[in-house]
């Protein structure tokens, strides 16, 4: 358990820089570069994932049982899935409508994501992977938005077909991902 903990606070802190702390992160990009920046941020947050990925696997083989969710909470953290798939590949298509209405995407796909795995696993690492991020997600979509406001930001309206992209290439993903990629990678199988 110490670390997965570990390795949240160093992603999550990697990924909360610009929440908490924007001058600081604006004067290192001054000292160190765009470059130097993103890759230093990168290698931080790459080694958070790592600890993430390596405390979640050990806690799952020593499990603290808090709860146990019915069933149906597996169904529905399936379907919620999909939309945040949608809203994940909207932060990269350009053009698309939905960025503009929702203005940052992918904070909003990890809060689907967090939320309906929280939902639908009880155990001790459950709560601290997805609670943890799902506190992040919920941090940072307020502070992005509030720092959009600020700055006055305006997004453009969005193509039709590049709205129709980005929903093929979410569902596309989340099929994907659903029937096969999470059985493979995480060795759990949404639809058992």
């Amino acid at each position: 358990m110490t670390l997965l903990i570990l390795g949240l606070i160093v992603f999550l802190g990697a990924h909360s820089i610009r929440i908490f702390a924007d001058g600081w992160r604006s004067t290192m990009i001054g000292r160190l570069g765009e470059n130097g920046w993103k890759g230093t941020h990168a290698v931080v947050s790459l080694l958070g994932l790592v600890l993430i990925v390596i405390g979640y696997g050990a806690a799952r083989g020593e499990p603290v049982v808090l709860w146990q969710p019915p069933v149906w909470t597996r169904h529905v953290a399936s379907l919620l899935t999909l939309p945040a798939f949608i809203l994940l590949a909207a932060a990269y298509v350009p053009g698309n409508r939905i960025k503009t209405a929702v203005g940052h995407p992918m904070v909003a796909g990890v809060k689907l994501w967090a939320f309906s795995h929280l939902i639908s696993n009880g155990m001790l690492a459950d709560l601290l992977l997805f609670g943890s991020f799902l506190a992040w997600a919920i941090a940072d979509f307020i502070s992005s938005r509030r720092r959009d406001r600020a700055a006055g930001v305006v997004r453009s309206g969005g193509t039709l077909a590049a709205t129709a992209m980005t929903v093929a290439a979410g569902v596309i993903a989340w099929a994907a991902f659903a029937f096969w990629l999470h059985r493979v990678l995480i060795g759990v199988s949404p639809f058992r």
